[in-house]
């Protein structure tokens, strides 16, 4: 007998809404922060040469809301209760606060990661998750490797490297770093547009995402290809 999908008690239905509001009428110190920290990204010399941009956001309501009731939803599913109330709201969600660094080609990742480790310490954030890379690329995944970033398979079908980070003040709240290649931001943002809140139901556009990640995946080894042999050439010839 196929198994009931679970659903919204009355008492979880009256949850969400207020969950939604008291993030609404309390996330001006997050958004302080975050604001800063980005400042901080995007002034620093050391992570200058190897960023393309910067982005930053809070997360929208309506996200949030759709948020809570998937993992409400996916922790009946799977036997593992979601508990979240407005205690735990802001260190339970761990993207109210999102930034995303953006670079050309995969390389990068490392250096990136070496001026985000000294901005850490300097500020003394504590690093909850991370860094750890995202992957369903096995040639990704050796690369992360190689630069002692941890791996994981991602069930979306792109990389990023994912980092959690929470100022050490007696307020509790994190924000989440994600660092990608423009050419994975493609795949991202057209994924993002179809697929979230809610996935789409088109069978032609989950193959078609599907194959654009390859497509994605093969333009950002074409990038890496070429900055290597821009590398090459210059040592050669001592420039």
């Amino acid at each position: 007998m196929k198994k009931a999908k679970p659903k919204l008690s009355k008492e979880e239905k009256r949850l969400i809404p207020k969950l939604v509001q008291y993030y609404l009428d309390n996330r001006g110190d997050l958004e302080a922060f975050l604001d800063g920290f980005a400042g901080q990204i995007v002034t620093s010399t050391r992570l200058k040469e190897h960023m393309h941009s910067v982005k930053w956001r809070m997360k929208d309501p309506e996200h949030l809301r759709d948020k809570l009731v998937r993992k409400i939803l996916q922790g009946k599913q799977d036997g593992k209760p979601y508990l979240v109330t407005t205690k735990n709201l802001f260190w339970k969600v761990t993207d109210l606060a999102g930034i995303r660094i953006l670079h050309l080609h995969t390389q990068q990742a490392d250096e990136i990661n070496r001026g985000l480790q000294a901005i850490f310490e300097e500020e003394l954030f504590t690093v909850v998750e991370g860094p750890t890379a995202r992957t369903w690329d096995d040639e990704s995944r050796d690369y992360f490797k190689s630069v002692n970033i941890k791996t994981t398979k991602s069930r979306s079908l792109y990389t990023s490297v994912h980092y959690v980070i929470k100022p050490r003040k007696k307020t509790k709240y994190t924000c989440e770093i994600q660092v990608r290649t423009l050419m994975e931001e493609v795949w991202g943002e057209v994924n993002h547009s179809l697929n979230y809140p809610r996935e789409t139901k088109s069978l032609a556009c989950r193959e078609q995402i599907a194959a654009l990640a390859r497509t994605t995946s093969a333009s950002t080894r074409l990038v890496d290809s070429i900055f290597r042999s821009h590398a090459d050439f210059q040592k050669a010839h001592g420039k």
